[in-house]
């Protein structure tokens, strides 16, 4: 050893540690990735987890032919690592825009990095015996130890430092780097003399292309994802932004014969277009507020869109809208376009945002509302699919005025039957009373909401007064009407520990 073989143990270890967090950070990539583009959170992490785990014991057993060749072989390794790990969302971001095949992708690149992960430690194990030998034990409580630490190192550092900085595609490239200088480092101090030359050189020109690749990649990493996002949208992108909990996308089109298109997608579902989200907003906000609205609570809604007509109503004194995302508010507020469709509506003194997950802000804060609307996207993720349970309806008939009303947007029956009357049996099951309508939102289709009570069977109707461009009495009392196919079909109940809403979600809207 060119160094004590203190020190040279202790450069080893290091080496595993930082090591076993780059590995840990790639499958978190890949888990964090598949949930902002497919969403389902709970999916992605068990395909994940699951096919990177099996790799790993697949690359320890192919790992053994190496282990006389150890030194160069981790090298190589790593510099596969490096590329494999670092293009890995770049990778899988084309295969989803551009090819359609994300999952395939996913499972081939998981598989990969778990292969090459897996294939470290029988050689690490043989690099640390050749600096001291020790009793097999000591040896793996050794490495196993640096191992796990460096995860912790990964785990944290992930989305406390590198998501929030460098953003996941330049992320991943930087995690790459690190890792390659990391083996190639090991290997040419501490046992450069077990490379002859032929090895050196491969090593050389290995790490020199390998520079190249993540440094330009690094450069070029904004104009791919420009690239890449505009693939996934019909409309010319104004505005993008990966925000701490989604990516935020804003389109824009112009047309001589028709008004400016304004479209807004959060983890690529559109929220609304400008060209007819009133619609949509009017059919949400004003059968909710025909009796009672003194103090309104909506939860969700953070374009302000739903907040432009609860604030029409001259006698709402207070507004308390709760947005988990602030970006999303902060964009709704300073984007001119959306500024201009919310009509300014969080410059209101009516109106008090708190920005907080909507089931542990309900559950905690022990408020009453005459009115409340409920205003989350399709629950297409784990983490949106408690806003859909039997518990969070408990929570929301707990958080109204005797007499209040409710209203929840419950996505199409036309599209996604089960899933709409899921959700209106959900409510019922909470102890609301309800009343299931529909209208026709163009850039959605049929739409339908569940209006909620928690004395006697809500009515849907119109506060007098009240003049809406969509909606009058006899609209209101058609849209209670549903089609005998799109009729209720049962009672199934989503809880918090048995979740149906996500997978007839799921399934619905992936056959359309």
């Amino acid at each position: 050893m060119p160094l004590p073989p203190r020190v040279a143990r202790l450069g080893l270890l290091l080496t595993v540690f930082i090591c076993a967090a780059c590995g840990l950070v790639y499958e978190l990539a890949l888990v964090t990735l598949g949930s902002f583009l497919i969403g389902d959170t709970a999916v992605q992490a068990s395909v994940v987890l699951s096919v990177m785990i099996f790799a790993m014991g697949v690359g320890a057993l192919a790992a053994k032919p190496l282990q006389r060749w150890a030194a160069p072989a981790f090298a190589a390794i790593e510099l596969a690592l490096a590329m494999v790990g670092g293009f890995s969302v770049i990778l899988l971001y084309s295969a989803f825009a551009w090819l359609k095949v994300y999952t395939g992708a996913l499972v081939l690149v998981a598989f990969v990095i778990g292969m090459l992960v897996g294939a470290e430690i029988p050689l690490l194990m043989v690099l640390l015996q050749r600096i001291r030998a020790q009793a097999a034990g000591s040896a793996v409580a050794d490495l196993f130890a640096a191992d796990y630490i460096g995860a912790l190192l990964g785990g944290l550092a992930f989305p406390f430092l590198l998501l929030p900085v460098f953003g996941q595609i330049r992320g991943a490239l930087v995690v790459g780097a690190v890792n390659a200088v990391a083996g190639l480092v090991l290997v040419l101090i501490l046992f450069r003399r077990e490379l002859g030359a032929l090895a050196r050189g491969f090593l050389t020109v290995a790490a020199l292309l390998v520079t190249v690749a993540l440094g330009g990649s690094y450069l070029y990493a904004d104009r791919f994802e420009a690239s890449a996002e505009q693939a996934l949208f019909a409309n010319p992108i104004v505005y993008s932004e990966q925000s701490q909990y989604q990516k935020i996308v804003v389109t824009q089109s112009a047309s001589p014969l028709r008004d400016l298109d304004t479209r807004l997608f959060l983890n690529g579902d559109l929220q609304f277009s400008s060209v007819d989200e009133y619609r949509y907003h009017e059919a949400l906000v004003h059968p909710a507020l025909a009796q009672r609205r003194r103090h309104v609570l909506v939860l969700g809604g953070g374009d302000g869109l739903a907040l432009r007509e609860i604030l029409a109503y001259p006698d709402v004194e207070r507004v308390t809208l709760v947005e988990l995302d602030p970006a999303v508010v902060r964009l709704a507020r300073t984007f001119p376009a959306l500024a201009e469709l919310n009509r300014g509506a969080f410059d209101d003194p009516r109106v008090h945002v708190v920005n907080a997950d909507a089931f542990g802000w309900l559950r905690d804060c022990g408020c009453r509302f005459d009115a409340a609307v409920v205003d989350f996207p399709d629950p297409d993720q784990t983490s949106i699919a408690k806003l859909y349970s039997r518990e969070f309806y408990g929570l929301l008939l707990r958080a109204l005025e005797p007499g209040g009303a409710a209203v929840i947007q419950s996505g199409s029956p036309f599209y996604a039957p089960t899933s709409f009357w899921c959700i209106e049996a959900t409510v019922r099951a909470a102890g609301l009373h309800t009343r299931p309508y529909h209208l026709n939102v163009p850039s959605f289709g049929d739409w339908g909401f569940v209006l909620a009570t928690r004395e006697t069977q809500p009515r849907a109707g119109l506060a007098s007064g009240i003049r809406a461009r969509s909606l009058d009495e006899a609209t209101l009392a058609a849209a209670t009407v549903f089609p005998p196919d799109r009729r209720s079909g049962g009672d199934t109940v989503s809880s918090l520990l048995h979740p149906v809403i996500l997978e007839y979600n799921r399934k619905e809207w992936s056959t359309r």
